[in-house]
């Protein structure tokens, strides 16, 4: 090391901690942890601190003002709000059924159609213009989501076991009657169910609001051993109607989430 690399490192240890905090909390995540970790025990100490990370994710609004609670460590819950995206493809029909596998094709088949169909409402999200529907015999599709392959090692699943938040959105015709299916499964290397969502079917009466309804599910402290998600939905119509009557469904989602401190866990 240099006479002059010796000094500015010198004047950098020199300053209020407070300050190289502040200083520190400028830096993105990856460098912190890769490069700047790595430069003395001072710099290690201050990045290593709960501080550093609960700065960073005020900063970054990662947490909301009415935040009433602290998480176990800070800079995980940084990690995964960086993270955090959808882990189901195509969700929305953009693509057609790519990604999508029809487990169940009755009826006169699945079909994508554009918002808000006959006797259909609007979506709330603009961004969403497509919606998946069904026919009057079960249609049923799925995804099989490899954690490993979507960057949560099975050591991270293991050992931190992260929230895993699953909504999906239904939503039926105002003249046909309908039912709506889901499950979500979490399983292990050789597929044991090992955590199960498997709600009751929900029926739709003819002449509904034909509103959209979200269902939601979080699944927390399912152990270890998990390393794929199953995710699949679907069903008909009640009335047996040659054509796609049945329920409709979009804005699917499956993500690992580091939770809503804005809310208590009884």
């Amino acid at each position: 090391m240099t006479k002059l690399s010796r000094y500015h490192m010198g004047s950098m240890n020199n300053i209020p901690e407070g300050v190289l905090l502040e200083i520190l909390c400028a830096v993105p995540a990856c460098d912190l942890i890769h490069r700047c970790r790595l430069v003395c025990t001072l710099w290690r100490d201050t990045i290593d601190s709960p501080a550093l990370w609960k700065t960073k994710c005020h900063r970054d609004r990662f947490v909301s003002v009415r935040c009433k609670r602290s998480p176990p460590d800070w800079r995980m819950f940084y990690y995964l709000h960086l993270k955090k995206r959808n882990l189901l493809k195509n969700p929305n029909a953009a693509e057609k059924f790519k990604f999508w596998h029809k487990k169940e094709n009755g009826g006169h088949h699945w079909k994508v159609e554009t918002l808000p169909g006959e006797h259909g409402r609007p979506f709330s999200d603009e961004k969403v213009k497509k919606y998946f529907v069904t026919s009057f015999g079960m249609c049923l599709k799925s995804q099989t989501i490899d954690l490993k392959k979507e960057g949560y090692s099975p050591e991270f699943m293991d050992k931190v076991q992260p929230d895993i938040v699953i909504k999906d959105w239904y939503a039926a015709r105002h003249d046909c009657g309908c039912e709506y299916r889901i499950i979500v499964q979490l399983l292990s290397q050789d597929h044991t169910v090992m955590a199960e969502f498997h709600p009751e079917p929900v029926y739709i009466e003819q002449w509904s609001n034909a509103e959209w309804s979200q269902i939601e599910y979080t699944f927390r402290n399912y152990g270890p051993g998990v390393r794929y998600i199953y995710f699949e939905h679907g069903g008909k119509d009640t009335q047996y109607w040659a054509g796609w009557y049945g329920i409709r469904v979009t804005s699917s989602s499956v993500m690992i989430d580091p939770g809503d401190l804005s809310t208590d866990i009884s």
